[in-house]
């Protein structure tokens, strides 16, 4: 199987936007899960739509059973109280 050395980083390539460094995980491949117990400021309450970035959605897991909580935004969702001035929608 083998191991891996990764940096854990969030999505916007912010130079602060490290969650985990040097962490030794099992090989990964796409669409593996990585659980993170904390993530600081990568939570519900302080999310946001930074660079248009839909939130993903939230779920709890205890016990062995999951139940999502929130769900997922998707595009539309971040372009529903945008307006485009008429003279402008040609």
């Amino acid at each position: 199987a083998g191991e891996e050395t990764v940096t854990l980083a969030g999505k916007h390539c912010e130079s602060g936007d490290v969650l985990l460094k040097d962490l030794s995980l099992p090989l990964s491949v796409s669409g593996d899960v990585l659980v993170v117990l904390a993530t600081g400021a990568y939570n519900a309450s302080m999310s946001s739509n930074y660079n248009r970035i839909p939130r993903p959605a939230a779920v709890l897991v205890h016990d062995g059973d999951a139940d999502l909580i929130q769900r997922r935004e998707r595009p539309e969702d971040l372009l529903r109280y945008d307006d485009l001035p008429a003279r402008l929608a040609r």
